[in-house]
């Protein structure tokens, strides 16, 4: 997903807004799409699924309708695909995607699309995994990367002790494997490794888990086990 454009572009600018309201009838939003902001973020499309056993990569956009943004997006992706030959690439619509991933997700691997249509459908991707606490997440640019999961901060649960802590560890895990092949940092790619196994076990067991996968654990109860397991798996 990208995250620097598209109909949310001001989430991440300093000030102001891609909309504005020139009366009370009339409400307008704004899309920005460019042609470097898509090449960046299909060449690491490509550059993941190279790294995978599948070697595939789908483009989700609406061409047919936003013929310039969605059309400037598609065309870049489709210059970056001949690039990596060795990647099989296809494009799908937005909204056949939507049904297609929930029918039959196992026919995708990497999936790269512009923000806000990445917005909806990484929430979608996590209610097919069991949920917002199943979804991790990584913000990655050239220099720099955020381990951020998907549910962000929960606010209607905040306090209580009782949010599953999956998301944010496998979110340290993501940010981990990125650190180490960015800066060739075996140290911290290993790492990434234990805390992976470490998960798995936690949650294959399911003894220690929260409400949201059936189990009566805490926050805090959780995210010890995860703990233990990683002195268990080292």
């Amino acid at each position: 997903r990208e995250v620097t454009e598209g109909m949310q572009s001001w989430d991440t600018s300093v000030s102001g807004s891609g909309e504005f309201r020139p009366n009370d009838e009339i409400s307008i939003g704004s899309r920005i799409i460019t042609r470097k902001g898509s090449r960046r973020i299909a060449i690491e499309a490509f550059k993941i699924a190279r790294t995978r056993e599948r070697k595939l990569v789908t483009a989700v956009h609406k061409e047919a309708v936003y013929r310039l943004t969605c059309g400037m997006f598609a065309e870049e992706c489709r210059k970056v695909a001949e690039e990596f030959p060795d990647v099989q690439f296809d494009e799908i619509h937005i909204d056949t995607i939507a049904a297609h991933l929930v029918m039959d997700p196992s026919q995708f691997d990497v999936v790269v699309t512009t923000n806000q249509f990445g917005d909806i459908l990484t929430d979608l991707g996590a209610g097919l995994v069991g949920g917002l606490g199943l979804a991790p997440g990584l913000c990655v640019g050239e220099r720099q990367a955020m381990a951020q999961a998907t549910h962000g901060s929960a606010p209607d649960i905040s306090g209580q002790n009782i949010a599953n802590p999956y998301a944010m560890i496998m979110s340290g895990k993501m940010l981990l494997e990125w650190l180490g092949q960015m800066h060739n940092e075996p140290k911290a790619s290993r790492a990434a490794t234990l805390m992976d196994a470490a998960m798995d076990k936690v949650i294959s067991e399911g003894l220690v888990v929260t409400r949201d996968l059936g189990g009566k654990a805490s926050t805090k109860e959780m995210g010890d086990a995860v703990s233990i397991a990683i002195r268990d798996v080292l």
